[in-house]
């Protein structure tokens, strides 16, 4: 469903008109900031395939700090590896890898450890690598990363809507202090009890992807 179909389906619930644009009206831009609110509760309540995406970062000899290009800050790893050598990488605190690369001599070899080190001038999460690359590898980390805020009138939601829509209807009842028919506490129940059955059919799928957090 596209972002201005979820806001319409949320009205519709609400027993409010349907607009022809998100930003038609007050309410319907305050409709549209809860589906943005709800996208990101069932995007963090989950890993959900749809949004995995392969990041690979080619090494250079002698640098052990790279960017996360396009992944930004809020990403999961499901997985890490050194295509190149066929090693898994590790991840380890940063205080390990601050020790690694400025106590006593620092190794050059193939990076088996990394660790995140703050965000580039691009608002993406920067990595440190070790033993510093002594040469090009390939590094391949398999992530999790959240669809951007939904702007556009047109753009698909990734996650599955019926969870975005009782979401968002769920927190446009708790704004309203009314019940339309559910009060807020029944309609949080029954997102949650949605959550779960899609969960359980996910897994099911991706039995890899089980981790799962009940907001």
């Amino acid at each position: 469903m596209t972002y201005l179909e979820l806001v319409n389906d949320v009205l519709i619930r609400l027993r409010e008109a349907e607009v022809e644009t998100v930003s038609q009206t007050d309410y319907s831009k305050l409709i549209g900031k809860f589906v943005n609110d709800a996208k990101r509760q069932v995007e963090d309540s989950y890993s959900w395939n749809v949004l995995s995406t392969t990041l690979t970062i080619s090494t250079v000899a002698n640098t052990h700090s790279y960017s996360m290009t396009g992944a930004g800050q809020k990403f999961r790893v499901v997985d890490a590896i050194n295509d190149t050598q066929d090693l898994t990488l590790r991840n380890i605190p940063f205080a390990n890898m601050n020790r690694f690369l400025n106590f006593g001599t620092t190794q050059t070899a193939a990076p088996t450890y990394y660790a995140f080190n703050g965000v580039d001038g691009s608002d993406d999460t920067k990595v440190d690598v070790y033993p510093v690359p002594d040469a090009v590898y390939s590094l391949v980390f398999d992530l999790i990363v959240p669809q951007a805020t939904l702007s556009s009138d047109s753009t698909s939601l990734l996650v599955p809507s019926e969870l975005v829509i009782q979401n968002a209807y769920a927190r446009a009842l708790v704004e309203r202090g009314e019940d339309g028919g559910l009060n807020s506490s029944e309609a949080y129940q029954l997102y949650r009890s949605m959550l779960s059955d899609y969960i359980a059919l996910e897994s099911t799928r991706y039995p890899e992807e089980m981790t799962f957090e009940a907001n």
